[in-house]
């Protein structure tokens, strides 16, 4: 008998190596009904992204355009614009334009670039990229972007205060060295009093030596307060009570008189993370500065809400949105002049007579050190109002 022969095993064909595997991809439009699921899905996802997001097809047509990327780009969204030709849609983003060209042109598309937009003056951060079908052929491109203005005025801030603890550490080597003089002649004159006690013209002298004497040692302290860096000793605190004893405090600074005070900051506001002294310091300055402003005449309002939208502010080394509380101190004196409102953060800026005009400009390092900001406008019934908005969560970075 003849061996019979097994059957013969019939082998795969094997890739070759270093070939990919093709694209397994999903095959919807047999069902109407999850090609219709499908589509509002990736409507849904693509609109809420938190990137901007712009698809072209590869005749130069708008495919998808997001609401983060109208927003961004300064652009109204409209429903018409898919179909569009992408040169007429941004036609006033040259800029934008250009990158897009460049997908179908560069060999090598541009990942993780920057790009200012000279039309909204925001900074992008973008990766382009091309779309290709099941067979490799490219369709069109897509350019993914994130807002990096706010990350970039951060890292500008940084760099500022690089700058600025560099002065202040200087500025404080002048002052201790000028507040030793300031001491010994204040001293001195001190004892020339004692051993000219029946000299009348001498004493006046002395006396009015003494005097501004201290006045410069006063300067010379507001001076290392403001070039000393502020190291935050965070806590959970309760506006209210930062208020209420910045209320107590300004008293105690300067006589109010006649000047009425409300308050109307709730209770239930979410606590801030901050330095209690620091904050209490910053309205403390606030209402001092309204008292010498008002000569004992008017009213001083306060009051404190929590914003309805969230803003981005650095949270250690990231970006993240995070609830606001915006305080109002509001007075009915004098006010300011428009050409004033601007240099009233300035150091050394003053419209008083024996003025430092280092008080705001403390008040604006404070805010600043809690990620917050600080404006000031002319009310029109007269007077003047900040506002100080603080972030609920700050930068922990900046507290250590």
């Amino acid at each position: 008998m003849e061996p019979t022969s097994s059957p013969k095993r019939t082998r795969k064909a094997e890739a070759p190596q270093g070939s990919r595997r093709p694209v397994v991809r999903p095959d919807v439009d047999g069902d109407p009904s999850l090609h219709a699921v499908a589509e509002t899905f990736y409507r849904d996802l693509v609109w809420n992204l938190r990137n901007g997001v712009l698809a072209v097809t590869l005749d130069g047509r708008i495919a998808v355009m997001n609401e983060v990327a109208y927003r961004i780009f300064g652009l109204d969204p409209q429903a018409s614009d898919i179909g569009r030709p992408y040169e007429e849609v941004l036609k006033d983003l040259p800029d934008v334009t250009r990158i897009i060209a460049g997908a179908f042109e560069l060999s090598h598309l541009p990942n993780r670039a920057e790009l200012r937009l000279r039309r909204t003056n925001r900074v992008i951060g973008y990766t382009l990229s091309q779309v290709r079908d099941a067979s490799g052929r490219v369709t069109g491109a897509t350019l993914f972007f994130k807002d990096l203005t706010r990350v970039e005025q951060l890292e500008e801030r940084e760099r500022l205060r690089d700058r600025l603890a560099a002065l202040g550490e200087m500025a404080a080597v002048i002052a201790h060295e000028v507040k030793n003089p300031l001491a010994g002649i204040e001293v001195m004159a001190g004892l020339l009093k004692r051993q000219l006690a029946d000299n009348q013209d001498a004493l006046s002298i002395l006396s009015d030596i003494i005097k501004e004497a201290k006045m410069a040692n006063a300067i010379v302290i507001e001076v290392l307060d403001f070039v000393r860096p502020i190291r935050l000793q965070v806590e959970h605190i309760a506006l209210a009570d930062v208020v209420r004893d910045a209320v107590s405090m300004a008293d105690s600074h300067k006589r109010r008189g006649g000047i009425q005070v409300s308050l109307a900051v709730p209770d239930d506001l979410p606590y801030i993370q901050g330095d209690p002294h620091q904050l209490r310091q910053i309205f403390t300055n606030l209402l001092t500065n309204a008292f010498e402003a008002m000569n004992g005449l008017g009213q001083v309002r306060i009051s404190a809400t929590q914003l309805a939208t969230e803003e981005e502010v650095a949270v250690g080394s990231d970006v993240k949105a995070v609830p606001m509380v915006q305080l109002e101190v509001a007075d009915d004196g004098p006010g300011v002049s428009p050409d004033l409102m601007d240099k009233m953060f300035s150091p050394f800026f003053t419209t008083k007579p024996q003025g430092s005009g280092l008080g705001l400009a403390i008040v604006r390092k404070i805010v600043d050190a809690h990620d917050g900001r600080i404006d000031v406008s002319a009310r029109p019934e007269g007077g003047v109002r900040f506002r100080v908005t603080i972030p609920v969560t700050g930068n922990h970075e900046l507290f250590r």
